[in-house]
């Protein structure tokens, strides 16, 4: 049982930590709501939509794990996972992952609205898109990194709508400027394995060998571009003035990813990793409380 939960990458649970995200974009965007709720009605929205969401990316992970066996296998890490080693039943592990996307996806019919529905079905719809034949997105250079980064702004709509009325969406410009800081990581990583595997990388990710290390770079440019102009967009639309001032947070924290994935010796971590670094989890703190201080001024001064 320990092979299969580690093959379901229970551990990068932080990335279901976008609905919180969603949640608390639609509270300061539509404060009044907040006071219409009671405290353990919003536990348990977020509660559940933080759940599910996490069930359906682990099944999705699941997906992963089985389509890309064969290719881990050229990985100096990833080849350790536990189906390449033969400790798990292939068969036995899809179904698990059949039936937690199953029973994820029931819960949210019955416990929340169609739009957190449809979106938890958008996410595990994008699993299959990303990872199985015919269509692999994972294989196509840069189509990759903007379909797996995709998964950014859907669990940002289910934290979004576990609260929002049906018709009422974020503003684009918050959406994707979350989906440009989720591709920013994601070519990030590619140049990591891209500079570490060399001539390896083709055999372990067959859009690896389509790059070069120019175009990286220009994808990171790109994604960097993307998010702070629409990043000012929101901010400038929305009147969060002190916004524009934090702006140089989030740069240093573009540059932490960047050093780091230039790092000699090794492939950049998971995001989540990195939050085992004290020095980065005391940043990511200190740059969330300086926000919400933010959006508390900018909204008191209105």
């Amino acid at each position: 049982m320990t092979a299969y939960l580690e093959a379901m990458r229970l551990g990068r649970w932080p990335r279901s930590l976008a609905t919180f995200v969603g949640t608390a974009a639609y509270f300061f965007l539509h404060y009044e709501s907040f006071a219409s709720l009671s405290p353990l009605d919003i536990y348990l929205r977020c509660a559940g939509a933080f759940l599910l969401t996490w069930a359906i990316s682990t099944a999705n992970y699941i997906i992963n794990e089985i389509a890309d066996a064969p290719y881990d296998a050229h990985h100096p890490t990833k080849r350790n996972r536990p189906l390449v080693r033969g400790d798990i039943h292939k068969g036995l592990f899809l179904l698990m992952g059949l039936v937690l996307a199953a029973s994820a996806l029931i819960l949210a019919w019955l416990y929340f609205s169609q739009p957190v529905f449809f979106a938890l079905l958008a996410l595990w719809i994008a699993g299959f898109i990303y990872n199985i034949r015919p269509v692999r997105t994972k294989d196509i250079p840069f189509l990759d990194s903007i379909s797996e980064s995709a998964n950014n702004p859907i669990r940002f709509l289910i934290g979004w709508f576990a609260f929002a009325p049906s018709g009422l969406f974020p503003p684009w410009s918050l959406l994707l400027c979350w989906w440009s800081f989720g591709n920013f990581l994601m070519v990030a990583k590619r140049l990591s394995e891209f500079r570490l595997l060399q001539d390896k990388a083709v055999n372990y990710r067959r859009s690896l060998g389509r790059y070069t290390r120019r175009s990286l770079l220009l994808g990171l440019a790109f994604s960097t571009v993307v998010f702070f102009v629409t990043y000012f967009t929101f901010a400038v639309s929305t009147r969060l003035q002190s916004f524009l001032f934090l702006s140089p947070l989030v740069l240093i924290y573009f540059f932490i990813f960047f050093r780091k994935t230039l790092s000699e010796g090794e492939v950049m971590e998971e995001p989540e990793q990195l939050l085992k670094h004290p020095a980065f989890a005391a940043y990511t703190l200190f740059m969330v409380l300086a926000y919400f201080v933010a959006f508390f001024l900018d909204t008191a001064y209105r």
